[in-house]
């Protein structure tokens, strides 16, 4: 089944690092909140576009497209920015899920802006668009432990204990994408912040 013709209303983009080497590590949480939402809401079948895997869906009636930047998380804004160029959307049209060290382990945050807290995605995004007013939705992944390199950390696998709580925080997360789609960035802030 093909997702009916005309441009989306929202971009959903999940950041994180393509290749195996890089799958269900703490950077990749936004990529899993991706695949939870493919899987949920219809049998999406992605695509290579905007140097990335794209896939457009209906969620609660909105024509979403879903992306995932192939480009590393360091470059992700190029990705971002090729599609929101594309299907002309405007950056309040954006919900940008990524990890951030700076939350504990499995808790949501939703924001309608901000600065990128030193999560290299969100500042390669701020960077392309020239704007930090765009939507993001960050996954605990955190905190980082004592005397460990930050780098090493977020490209590491989640322990088994922490494997279920990640996973119940991507359930939540694509819960929240709905309720952004459907309701708005507010709505979504109060309910899951």
């Amino acid at each position: 089944l093909d997702v009916d013709p005309g441009p989306p209303m929202k971009l959903v983009v999940g950041l994180g690092n393509p290749g195996r080497k890089y799958e269900r590590t703490r950077h990749n949480v936004g990529y899993a909140v991706i695949d939870c939402l493919a899987d949920r809401h219809e049998p999406a079948s992605f695509r290579h576009q905007f140097e990335g895997q794209a896939a457009s869906m209906r969620i609660d009636g909105d024509k979403v497209l879903l992306l995932k930047p192939e480009t590393y998380m360091n470059l992700s804004g190029r990705s971002v920015r090729q599609a929101l160029e594309f299907y002309d959307l405007e950056p309040s049209q954006l919900l940008v899920v990524c990890d951030d060290l700076n939350i504990p382990l499995g808790t949501l945050r939703i924001r309608p802006d901000g600065s990128h807290g030193g999560q290299k995605g969100l500042l390669s995004i701020a960077d392309e668009l020239g704007s930090t007013e765009y939507h993001r939705l960050r996954v605990g992944i955190g905190p980082l432990p004592e005397r460990r390199d930050r780098a090493d950390f977020v490209l590491e696998r989640f322990r088994d204990a922490e494997q279920t709580v990640i996973d119940e925080a991507v359930g939540r997360a694509a819960d929240a994408v709905g309720v952004w789609c459907r309701c708005g960035v507010h709505e979504c802030m109060n309910r899951f912040n």
